[in-house]
């Protein structure tokens, strides 16, 4: 059994190990990551069972990947634990264990933009490296929809008062959520830094109430109509007496003006 691993690494790259062994087919096992200081503690675990392969020939190397991000620069172990008793089966020379110094170099990192951003205004990223001066950084931003920028170098200037470099980039993210970026220089990685960019803020609707006048018509009280009398036609009788009646008159008249 071999693990192999890095002697060292920077905090944030993830940390690849492999292992080769000649054990058979079916042979189950963990490859355990630890914090190793006075005791150890465990960071993660990963079950790992040997597949099928020639009689006469090592399995094919197989890979395990430990996420290093967020952890502090300190020693740390990875080791090869067995369920039974195989270990004992282990030739003289197998590796099942190995120390990694992870170095962590985020401190030289100095963020001045807000880590917690408003849609509408990121993403920028601004701050200095320690003592990078105009040589330039390279960032790499990831989000939820994966990788959005670089890696690419970006310019740098001297602050002369503290020789550090002085940056500054603005990146357009499409929806809200967290954006590592990922600082690099000439001698190497330095670390992660991680923003939040909030969702836009939905202004709600502005009810305006409606007033409704409703106008309430008064009946309209027509007047009564007053019963209309009806004429009834004069008599003929009455008619032909006044007739002839006037006629008696202008005949005696004329006998009295002769």
């Amino acid at each position: 059994m071999y693990l192999n691993c890095p002697e060292s690494l920077q905090v944030g790259i993830p940390l690849k190990c492999s292992v080769d062994t000649n054990f058979p087919a079916g042979t189950a096992f963990d490859v355990v990551f630890y914090l190793s200081q006075y005791t150890t503690t465990p960071i993660s675990r990963t079950a790992v069972t040997v597949q099928e392969h020639a009689p006469d020939m090592p399995a094919p190397t197989m890979y395990q990947l430990f996420e290093t991000k967020g952890l502090s620069g300190d020693q740390y172990k990875v080791e090869v634990q067995f369920y039974g008793t195989e270990d004992s089966k282990l030739s003289s020379d197998s590796m099942t264990w190995q120390i990694i110094e992870l170095q962590d170099r985020s401190e030289e990192i100095t963020i001045t933009s807000p880590i917690s951003q408003p849609f509408d205004e990121a993403l920028r990223i601004e701050g200095s490296i320690t003592d990078l001066g105009n040589d330039g950084v390279q960032i790499e931003v990831r989000g939820p929809d994966g990788r959005i920028f670089g890696p690419q170098y970006i310019g740098t200037k001297e602050d002369l008062g503290s020789g550090d470099g002085v940056f500054s980039q603005k990146v357009t993210v499409t929806r809200p959520g967290e954006y590592d970026v990922y600082f690099s220089d000439p001698d190497g990685f330095i670390g992660i830094i991680t923003f939040s960019v909030q969702a836009p803020v939905t202004a709600a609707p502005t009810l305006v109430p409606t007033t409704v006048v409703i106008t309430t018509k008064s009946p309209t009280t027509m007047p009564t109509s007053l019963p209309t009398t009806a004429k009834s036609p004069l008599s003929p009788l009455p008619i032909a007496a006044a007739l002839t009646t006037a006629g008696l008159l202008v005949v005696a008249t004329k006998k009295s003006s002769k």
